[in-house]
């Protein structure tokens, strides 16, 4: 889908100020209340905007620690695999991968002791092989999207 430069600057707002009205957005664009939820309604169709809820720290609620586990699985139980994750609390994120293993997982846990107990779960879902586990020790560039927001905006100019 292609996000325009006005596409570029609601994100931004929206980004930025979450907490905002439409009304205040609206106002603050200078375009009709209207034509701005028109194109929030449209940014949510095209899968563009997926969420506005709020962003939680799994520090904050008592998982501090965060590792990154690569999981090698039988062929043939990748789905299955990927079902008994979901299951699993402490797993934040999935995904099938190339390379080093088939599923890379994001694992928040309270103390390095309580890793190992989620580690040593996933070992014993059937269909997995191993695992590998890499440890963050802190975060250098948190989860962002706008500076690709407004990458995308400037292409979008220059191509007009």
């Amino acid at each position: 889908m292609a996000v325009d430069e006005l596409d570029t600057r609601i994100l931004r707002l929206m980004i930025e100020q979450p907490r905002t009205s439409v009304r205040e957005y609206a106002r603050v664009l200078g375009i009709a209340r209207g034509t701005l939820q028109a194109r929030i309604d449209r940014l949510e169709r095209n899968g563009v905007i997926t969420g506005t809820g709020p962003v939680l720290s799994a520090a904050a609620l008592g998982h501090p620690v965060l590792a990154f586990v690569h999981i090698e699985v039988t062929q043939g139980h990748l789905d299955d695999v990927g079902d008994a994750l979901a299951e699993v609390p402490e797993i934040v994120e999935a995904f099938s991968i190339t390379g080093g293993g088939d599923l890379l997982t994001r694992v928040v846990a309270r103390d390095n002791g309580h890793l190992e107990d989620v580690i040593q779960r996933l070992i014993n879902l059937p269909g997995v092989v191993r695992t590998r586990t890499e440890m963050a020790l802190r975060e250098r560039v948190p989860h962002r999207i706008l500076p690709l927001v407004e990458s995308v905006g400037r292409r979008t100019r220059m191509v007009r």
